[in-house]
Parts: structure tokens; sequence; C-alpha cells
């Protein structure tokens, strides 16, 4: 795990090395344990490094590396079956002088070249620079948990693991208004029309399942991996099914606990993390001195802290426990930090208490930690995929669709945590046969009603009033289509790069056993009733594990995320007087009203409930100099 930079130009100048230096210093958080800075014979190319050693601790892991005299390599995150690859190149003649998976990754390419990364199991983004075709080939991994970021400028061609990179050698630093305009009003972070597209006009950022070669002077772009959101295994029994399940994930946690660091794991008390801590211990059984390390959020006399369910976790397994309780000051003393290392704005306060587990992490010298993020968006977690589902089946079966349905009112008459699910009417079946429609329609009259109500200044309102606006722009006519949305375009993505800015915040290394795309490619083949079944999410998911599990965990019927007390934090008169700033900056850039930071203000809580004001925090970071 490490932070890149690289610059690729004709014109020699500009790939120096003191502009690498400035870029890597400006990520030193990524990469604590050293740095590296080359420059190609011929001057065109030029790549930067920060290390932060995970495999191979010796100088012989260290970066920018170089193979057979033909390739310089730049590389950030973990390549989890490299073990495996490493002994068929082996087999095939190859020789290896460290036992880093940086210098198995580029055997790898000098074999197979850009398809190499079809026999990738992890996450990267990475450069690897051909002398002999005077090539760059840029890659990032299938889901996007490593960044990877890029902008031309006077010149030359630009990447780097963070924005700040590009910052710190005098680019520009634009915002772009569409980006602010759609995070204002429809709380969107990403844009699933153009995933390439940033908060900053000039930089954007390479896709996930994405590479990028460049040569020339020029640049293209391709996709290399995919989903078939309609291909399903309609014959797959349940015990096969929840056989095939178990070897996968186990499979995957395996591989993502090889580590020459002590390895951990985050703990939540949700479904997710503690079936990735429960495995952990379960795969560690037969090395009693292998205890655990685990690090969870606490939060004093409030409804939805997991404190019972940590406990349950810690009591079926040989975890040493470290908890942080966060305040209500912590909101104002981390803010800033947390604007540095993210850059761009994050849509709750769980951001911030997420940051201080991966702090604490780094108190206790933790380096590596697993983690269950990514099991909500392939798995049906989120309480909103039950609309999905139920109209999904009362196309095909209406007796069906009828039993699904009590049963979900039952198992939920108490859950007192998340909102019921309506029953299906004429709306919904206009919405799944006409999305079109529905699309125009609801893109209009929530045009009308945010001119009404919004802060926002009617000449900045008006300039994107006319444009399609990407939040109804979906259509999840059945479970997996909406699946595929939240995991590849509107939703894990950035949940994915909270994760990657708070841990290396702190130099820490964060794998997602979830995330392992044969595990992903199986679910999304699975049919709906394996996933959603009686009112469960991950129906499936529960009965391979519930032996494994604590069964207070594996039956839990109400949804909790990761979520803080928001709504009270920002009544604090400090975070307040925040907002009044952050208005008055949005205010003097045409996008909010004259005078807004004098209106009252209605803190915005972690489910969107509000004024707006934490949007207006997070958008006038962006103004920043």
């Amino acid at each position: 795990m490490c932070g890149i930079a690289g610059i690729i130009s004709e014109n020699s100048s500009k790939v120096a090395k003191e502009y690498l230096v400035k870029m890597t210093n400006a990520i030193i958080h990524r990469g604590p344990d050293g740095s590296g800075h080359w420059i190609s014979d011929n001057q065109k190319v030029g790549f930067g490094h920060r290390r932060l050693s995970i495999l191979d601790l010796s100088e012989s892991g260290a970066q920018p590396m170089h193979y057979l005299d033909r390739y310089t390599l730049t590389f950030n995150g973990e390549l989890y079956n490299y073990l495996e690859i490493r002994s068929d190149l082996i087999k095939k003649g190859y020789t290896f002088r460290s036992q880093s998976d940086s210098e198995v990754l580029l055997a790898l390419y000098d074999l197979k070249k850009e398809k190499c990364l079809q026999d990738l199991d992890g996450m990267f983004a990475f450069a690897i620079y051909d002398n002999l075709t005077d090539e760059v080939f840029c890659a990032r991994d299938r889901f996007g948990e490593k960044p990877f970021f890029y902008t031309e400028y006077d010149g030359a061609f630009f990447f780097a693991s963070e924005m700040k990179e590009f910052w710190a050698v005098g680019i520009d630093k634009v915002p772009d208004f569409e980006m602010i305009f759609n995070y204002l009003q429809f709380d969107l972070l990403d844009n699933n029309s153009d995933l390439g597209q940033t908060f900053f006009k000039n930089v954007r950022k390479l896709p996930p399942s994405h590479y990028l070669i460049f040569k020339n002077g020029k640049y293209f772009i391709k996709k290399y991996w995919d989903i078939n959101p309609g291909y399903q295994q309609t014959q797959i029994g349940i015990k096969e099914a929840k056989e095939k399940f178990k070897s996968l994930f186990f499979e995957s946690v395996n591989r993502r606990l090889r580590s020459d660091v002590l390895v951990g794991s985050s703990l939540s008390g949700g479904l997710d993390s503690s079936l990735v801590v429960c495995a952990m211990d379960h795969l560690l059984k037969d090395h009693p001195e292998s205890i655990q390390n685990t690090f969870s959020a606490r939060f004093r006399d409030y409804h939805k802290d997991e404190g019972f369910y940590i406990q349950k976790v810690k009591e079926r397994t040989r975890i040493t426990s470290h908890e942080v309780y966060s305040e209500i000051n912590d909101l104002d003393e981390l803010l800033d930090k947390i604007y540095h290392h993210q850059e761009e704005p994050f849509g709750s306060a769980s951001i911030l208490v997420q940051y201080q587990v991966y702090e604490l992490a780094k108190k206790k010298g933790v380096t590596v930690l697993l983690d269950g993020q990514g099991a909500d968006e392939i798995l049906a977690g989120y309480h909103p995929f039950f609309t999905t589902y139920f109209n999904e089946i009362k196309k095909r079966s209406g007796d069906l669709f009828n039993k699904e349905f009590a049963a979900y009112t039952q198992l939920h008459e108490g859950n007192s945590i998340n909102a019921k699910i309506p029953k299906p009417g004429f709306i919904q079946a206009i919405a799944t046969y006409f999305p079109g429609l529905v699309n125009r329609v609801g893109r209009k009259m929530l045009n009308l009603k945010l001119q009404n109500t919004s802060l926002m200044s009617e000449d900045f309102f008006s300039s994107f009033r006319g444009k399609p606006h990407n939040y109804f722009n979906v259509n999840p006519g059945n479970l997996n289509s909406h699946l595929y949305f939240s995991t590849f375009e509107v939703g894990l993505p950035t949940l994915l790069r909270y994760a990657d800015r708070n841990s290396m915040a702190h130099s820490r290394e964060v794998r997602l056993p979830f995330l392992s795309h044969e595990l992903v490619e199986f679910i999304f083949q699975l049919p709906a009733e394996l996933k959603i079944k009686e009112g469960w999410t991950k129906y499936i998911m529960r009965l391979a594990f519930e032996d494994l599990l604590p069964q207070e965990i594996t039956w839990r019927k109400d949804k909790i995320g990761f979520e803080p007390p928001q709504k009270s934090w920002m009544e604090n008169p400090k975070t307040k007087e925040k907002i009044r700033s952050a208005r008055e900056i949005l205010s003097k850039e045409g996008i909010l009203k004259k005078g807004a930071e004098n209106l009252p203000i209605q803190s915005q809580d972690a489910n969107r409930k509000g004024d707006g004001s934490w949007n207006h925090l997070m958008v006038a970071n962006l103004f920043a100099s």
C-alpha cells in the first residue's frame, strides 16, 4: 500500500525530479516508510513513489521497481493471489529477486501485457513504463478500491494517488459547478453517466475496471472487466449455493491475511464486519498466538450504539477489542483534517468516526485491517432493495409476491430502526414498466420543489435546471440491476474513496474480502430469492454462516449504518459558526442566495434531513486555497 505519482511529456523540462518530489511529499501519509523517484533515459517519463511496507519489508521491495532492464513500475495496492501467480511464472522460467507482489506484477505484464489484469485478485492503481515500446500502461482495480487521478497541464500529463499532488506543483484548482449542483440538490457524490468526473474541472479519475495506455503524446482508456447483471443460474440449489459461497469467502479472507506486518479488523457489530472477524478467527484457529485485534466505534447514550453486538462477537472469538468513543466536540476538531485528506465532499459525519477508528489502529500498531465493506451492495443489504425485489417478483408471480411481502411485513413489524417499505402499487408498476416516463416526470417535479425550497440562488439553479440530472437516469427493473448500480456506479465507489483516504491518512491498509471479483461474480449469478427471502436481506450469507456467527447477529433484522448522532453534533456552536462561514463563501461564489449565512440553521442529519447545512460545509471546502 503506497502512493504514486507520474509525469509524461515530450518536453523534458516538464519531467523534473523536483516536481516528482513535491508530489510525493504531499502524500507522505500514504507511505511513511520510504520514497523513490525515477526519470527515463529519454527524459519523457518520470515516476514517484511513497512506500508503506506490507510485503517484503526489505529494500528489494522498494519502488519505482525495474525488471528485465525493460520495465519500470510505480504501484499502489496489494495483489492477494501473488503467490499463486508467482509459482506459475517460475514454472514458465521467470526469476525473482524479491518476495514482493510488485515484482510478480512486472513479470506477469511481460508475459501477458494488458491481459494480465484478468489474473489479478487485488486492489491496485499502477503505471508501468516499457522502454522498448516507449509507452506507459496504467490500470485501476475492478471496484476502484485504490485511486488514480490524472490531468493535463502545461504540456504534460500528470497522474497521482491524490489530487493534492497536483496542487503541490502549481496546477490550478478549479471546482466543477455541475458536480456541485448535483451534490447540493440530489446528494450525488458521483456522476454515474461519467465515472471519470470529479469535483474539480481539470482533474479526472480513471474509472474502476479500466486501463489507460499513453503513447506518442496521446492516450486512450478501455474497460477490461464487467459483470452481466442479466445472467443468473436459475437452477442452483440452496445447498450448492451455500457451499460455494463459503468456499469463495474463506478463500478471499485467507488471501487477505497475507502480510509481513500485523493484521486486524474493523468491527461495527453488524453482520458483515462480524462475519469477517469470525472468519479470520476460524482460519487462524490452529495458530493460538494469532490473537486478532479489532477496532470499533462507540457512542455513549445513543440508541444506535452497537456495543451489544460487538460484545457477542467478543464472546464467540479470541479477539482483543479496542474501542473509540466519539464525542460532540470531535466534529469541529476533525473536520479540517478530514477535508484535507478526502479532497472532495463526503456524505455524513460517519466519515469522521471511521477516521477515528483507523487512528486507533495506528496507535495500537496494527497496519492492515480487514473490513466488511461491499457486502450491502452486492448482497442487497440496504432496506430500499426490498422495493426493487418486490417489484421484480410481482411481475413473475402474484402468489410469490403476496407470500414474500406478508413474510416481510410480519418480520419487520417491531423494527423501530428502519422505515417500512410500502406495498407496491400503481406508481411502482408504472416505474417498473415505464422507467423513462418516471425519470422525466420525476425530474420536473423535483426541480420545481427544489426551486421553491432551496437556499440556492436563482441564477445558479437556472443555469442547471434544464440539464439531465443523473439521479433519475436509473432503471432498477430488477434486483440485480439495482445491485449493479449501487456497486459500480453510485454508492460503493464513494464509500471506497472514504475508506482509502481515511485509512491512508493514518498509513493503514484496508482489505475487503467481499470484493473478491470471483465472489462478486458468483453472487450476481444467484437468483434474487437467494439474496432476499422471507423478509431477510443477505439471505444466502446468513444461511451459509449461521454456525459461525453469533445467532443474535446472524438473524438481526434491523440495519444500522455506520451512523453517529450527527444532528446533535451539528448543534455545537462552533459547528454552526462553520456553517455560517461556509454559506458566506457560497453566497460570494453565486451558489447560494445573498444573505444565506444569516438565515436560521436547521442542522442536517445523516439521513439528509435538514436544510443542507452539511452539504454547504462540504462544498465551501472546494474553494479553499
